[in-house]
């Protein structure tokens, strides 16, 4: 004989809205991370490749590296950019990062 009665768990409550509230929880949390981090990433993708594409020759830019020129010669992967008298270096289209408005380097 025994005093102490058995002691057993309750069940669980059913969990309330099912799966289908994870679901949409999961949606809108995609549809936050696509217009917060993707579509402003593409866009500006997008906007450096049309600078890629627009670069001619004269045009006055600077490098990822911080070195600033002037374009004279353009290839289809390279580009020849002028930095000082006689001094050219080539360096891939990836690497220019931004042109500048036209006279900008004779303002030394």
């Amino acid at each position: 004989m025994s005093l102490i009665s058995n002691a057993y768990a309750e069940s669980a409550p059913a969990p309330a809205g099912g799966g289908m509230e994870l679901l949409i929880m999961m949606g809108i949390f995609f549809v936050i991370m696509y217009f917060m981090i993707i579509r402003p990433q593409q866009k500006r993708q997008k906007e450096h490749k049309s600078l890629m594409e627009s670069l001619t020759k004269g045009d006055e830019v600077v490098t990822n590296g911080g070195m600033m020129g002037k374009i004279k010669g353009v290839g289809d992967d390279f580009v020849r950019i002028e930095l000082a008298e006689n001094v050219v270096i080539k360096v891939q289209k990836m690497a220019i990062s931004n042109v500048l408005p036209k006279g900008t380097l004779n303002q030394d």
